[in-house]
């Protein structure tokens, strides 16, 4: 079985405008910059981003902000991005603003075929509003639906041809979930071995969820916000 396709260009080529796609990443960590960088490049448009932020101006999910290609972002939080913060506090944008962990977990139901689940965060606030609500061993929660979408881009270090992945420390954080939470996966690699080069016991995302594949080149691996100490 061979996923692999030569160009990130090829693999976004499929992707209409007014799509739902899940980005991979933690700031600038694990981030699928070559996909993003091709779906700037295709100029594809009224997209839903779905990602935990919006990274920087000029790099990940930024240019397509600049670029107006985003109708919506679900996020959990504005970020470091100053044009995803204008947009937002100018109403250019739809945001809808998640909890991180039900972020996570919305995507994780998605995957198991979950119908949903109660959560005591957000109870008695904004978030709560127009959703179901029990109680609970005398505690509040609210009910959160599974978060799906048409696409997910996801980043790891190494894959096979097959389509399973690897991912390396913090860049394992979004990104095996949303790659099931998709109807159509696709993932780019540091490094693409053969089929059967990959211990069986190590693999993060099995290629079931991995429709296409691409190995990028020249990874930036940019720090999101330097902190330096004097002396």
């Amino acid at each position: 079985m061979n996923k692999v396709l030569a160009t990130a260009d090829e693999a976004v080529a499929v992707i209409p405008d007014g799509a739902t796609i899940m980005v991979g990443g933690f700031g600038l960590c694990g981030i699928p910059e070559h996909l993003l960088a091709a779906l700037h490049r295709r100029g594809t448009t009224q997209l839903t981003i779905v990602s935990n932020n919006a990274g920087v101006d000029d790099y990940g999910v930024g240019p397509l902000l600049r670029a107006r290609q985003i109708r919506k972002m679900i996020a959990t939080y504005v970020g470091e991005n100053k044009e995803f913060e204008r947009q937002f506090l100018q109403q250019e944008i739809e945001v809808e603003l998640v909890p991180q962990g039900t972020f996570s977990e919305r995507m994780r139901a998605a995957g198991a075929g979950i119908g949903g689940f109660f959560t005591p965060t957000g109870a008695g606030t904004l978030i709560a509003e127009g959703k179901e609500s029990r109680v609970i061993n005398g505690r509040t929660f609210i009910l959160e639906a599974p978060l799906h979408a048409d696409f997910a881009f996801v980043k790891a270090w190494k894959g096979d041809r097959a389509g399973n992945l690897v991912f390396r420390k913090t860049a394992r954080n979004f990104n095996p979930m949303m790659a099931t939470a998709a109807r159509h996966t696709i993932a780019e690699v540091e490094q693409l071995v053969p089929n059967g080069a990959l211990d069986p016991d190590g693999i993060h995302t099995p290629g079931i969820f991995v429709k296409r594949i691409i190995q990028g080149r020249s990874y930036e691996k940019r720090v999101e916000k330097r902190t330096i100490r004097n002396g």
